[in-house]
């Protein structure tokens, strides 16, 4: 398993790779926890919705500790996974479970910027990230560099978390991110790093609105998936036929 080293990205607002080494021994747990165990149905989902062929080369930015990446693994036989984070402690966890599972040759983790990736254009036959992208402080460069890596066959499929908007449910659910999520997370990690979750998914812009852009950076949608009352929201696009001079 091939890992390299580069300079950690800073974000003055939190979202840092700093800020989520704090939390990496127990964000397995946490997660599972707070979300009811219902993100892993998400993150299948999203896996899913790159309909994958086998042998594919997938690349997962936000990998954190390498959940989406191992579930990639088993759900699409003989790919192999680039996992890419900004987190040297997320990454340390991952590794750990990658090697547990006898994985290495197929899962591969770097400390990377999602903005500035070190791969050639059309690398990839699919690129996810789950629950990352409203913590890249330039999304439209992040969204930009995984339309440049993915191949024009492939998807590119974002997973992230989202403030309800309507529906019977919208109340408790919103209820839950603004004052359980900071709370449990806060007792169970004994640290602060939860506030800034519910501050980051209040600043994200509603799904449409966020979708909309997708096609300045080379992005064409084909769904956008409301999940579990709209707490998260799956993204499924392709990349753009890029202008040639």
């Amino acid at each position: 398993m091939t890992t390299t080293t580069s300079p950690r990205p800073a974000r003055p607002d939190g979202g840092t790779g700093a800020m989520f080494d704090g939390i990496a021994p127990r964000y397995d747990l946490l997660n599972r926890i707070i979300s009811l165990g219902i993100d892993q149905s998400w993150r299948r989902r999203a896996v899913d919705s790159l309909q994958l062929g086998e042998q594919s080369r997938v690349l997962d930015l936000a990998t954190g500790t390498g959940d989406l990446a191992i579930l990639i693994s088993e759900r699409v036989p003989g790919s192999h996974i680039v996992g890419v984070d900004p987190s040297r402690g997320m990454l340390e966890v991952g590794r750990r479970k990658v090697a547990q599972l006898d994985l290495e040759e197929r899962i591969e983790l770097h400390e990377g910027d999602a903005q500035n990736l070190a791969f050639a254009d059309d690398t990839f036959d699919g690129t996810t990230i789950a629950f990352g992208i409203r913590n890249v402080p330039d999304r439209m460069a992040g969204l930009r560099e995984m339309a440049r890596v993915t191949k024009p066959t492939g998807r590119v499929a974002i997973l992230e978390l989202s403030e309800p908007e309507g529906g019977i449910m919208a109340p408790l659910a919103r209820f839950h991110i603004h004052r359980v999520v900071p709370w449990l997370g806060s007792l169970l990690s004994g640290a602060k790093e939860y506030g800034y979750l519910q501050r980051s998914i209040a600043a994200f812009p509603p799904a449409r609105e966020f979708a909309a852009g997708f096609a300045e950076v080379g992005l064409e949608v084909e769904q956008v998936v409301p999940l579990t009352f709209g707490v998260a929201h799956l993204y499924v696009a392709r990349p753009l036929p890029r202008v040639t001079a």
